[in-house]
């Protein structure tokens, strides 16, 4: 295991609490398979254009890194190549930003080709500036902390074979792109509305889709412990249905190359009926990440969907303890357990309710051979009324959400439908 430094800096404009992320880039580092064992923090103004830190600094870090037998400096913000550059030659150790590391971690976790390929995509993005200094050949990079990943296979190439790769990973994501678009108008031909949970990486998202659907997905207490997206089919109190779909988990500072490798992933999020916004509430810096979450929503142009806030973690003290500030600012929220099944009823009664709150009539004719059609009022809606006539099937029924819209858009012939706000 590699031993790290740690380097982090506090400015006039500082979004976040210098030693919280400290704390999560020691996560991070354990994460990715080092153990931090010392840190820097250093406040000044603005970053040093050459050195980041500084040059003194620079070499109290070279001084202590030489005393902890350190052999890897993590700073917790991007350096740009020169600042990267610059340091190692004044620490005399490699140095590896935040940006990388996360890069790092997504490469160890990605398990789905297409996963791989936006981490892939992600990583060139990144690589391709810092070349200069290194020379065009990248056998360097072997191995280590920032370097691993899907493209290490490829090192031995310069900037042009990179700049190829990258746009042959971007027509691949592009393909990806596409065939997601075709699942969903498939999808939307069954007109099950869909539930997407994001949050905070770490705060449970995965443990909590299993306890709502026992889909055995991995979960661990680390971050980024699953990376690649699950769908299950989950049945609510109420007897209806919906899909529900786990994300990737955000952080703070989360680097813009993986937004935007990520951004065909990320875009099922647009489509969904309605986000659960799955919350570590026995964390000591909940606000923060509520934060951060919301400002990558709404970089993807998420901001305003339906969301419902879920305070997970209670069955921790911690929790208990925060839920009473936190209820004050999300009085819609629900707490749950995921770990220990808590407050899942609760839960899926509060989602069935949201699905259903503007809910639309259908009153039509169906002809007869349209019984799939029928078949679909009846799973996914409430039937109020059926009369099986000569001309057809007379029904009159209340559909949850946008289910009135598909269910009109599949009848191709019969009655005029009438309808009405519930």
């Amino acid at each position: 295991m590699e031993k790290a430094i740690l380097v982090g800096l506090e400015t006039q404009n500082s979004e976040w609490d210098i030693k919280e992320t400290l704390r999560e880039l020691a996560e991070l580092a354990d994460t990715a398979g080092a153990i931090a064992t010392a840190e820097i923090i250093q406040r000044r103004h603005r970053p040093d254009s050459k050195y980041y830190v500084g040059k003194g600094k620079a070499e109290e870090i070279r001084l202590l890194a030489e005393q902890a037998e350190a052999n890897l400096v993590i700073f917790d913000d991007e350096l740009s190549p020169s600042q990267k550059r610059n340091l190692e030659e004044a620490i005399g150790i490699p140095v590896v930003d935040r940006t990388a590391l996360i890069l790092d971690i997504f490469a160890l976790r990605a398990r789905t080709k297409e996963g791989k390929l936006q981490v892939e995509l992600a990583q060139l993005n990144y690589l391709l500036p810092r070349l200069s200094g290194i020379g065009t050949e990248l056998s360097k990079l072997a191995g280590g902390i920032g370097t691993r990943g899907p493209g290490e296979t490829k090192l031995e190439v310069d900037r042009r074979r990179i700049r190829k790769r990258i746009s042959d990973l971007k027509k691949e994501i592009e393909d990806i792109k596409k065939h997601r678009s075709i699942h969903r108008q498939s999808r939307q031909s069954v007109p099950l509305p869909i539930v997407t949970m994001v949050g905070y990486t770490n705060a449970g998202k995965s443990t909590l889709l299993n306890a709502l659907t026992d889909a055995g997905v991995f979960a661990e207490d680390k971050l980024f412990a699953t990376l690649d997206p699950t769908t299950r089919k989950v049945e609510t109190p109420g007897g209806g249905f919906f899909l529900l779909t786990d994300t990737v988990g955000f952080i703070q500072k989360l680097p813009h190359h993986l937004v935007a490798a990520f951004r065909a992933t990320l875009e099922e999020v647009l489509e969904a009926d309605l986000l659960l916004h799955v919350v570590d509430a026995s964390h000591p810096n909940t606000e923060g990440q509520i934060s951060a979450v919301s400002s990558i929503l709404k970089s993807i142009g998420a901001e305003n969907k339906e969301t419902l806030v879920v305070f997970n973690k209670l069955d921790l003290p911690e929790a208990n303890i925060q839920l009473q500030v936190l209820a004050r600012d999300f009085p819609e929220h629900v707490a749950v357990s995921a770990a220990k099944t808590i407050g899942t009823e609760t839960l899926l009664m509060r989602i069935d309710y949201l699905l259903r709150k503007n809910q639309k009539r259908i009153d039509n004719i169906l002809a007869y051979g349209k019984e799939d059609i029928l078949a679909i009022i009846r799973r996914y809606g409430k039937i109020e009324q059926i009369e099986y006539l000569p001309e057809g099937i007379a029904v009159k029924a209340v559909l949850p959400g946008g289910w009135y819209e598909k269910i009109i858009h599949l009848l191709e012939h019969g009655g005029k439908p009438h309808s009405e706000n519930s």
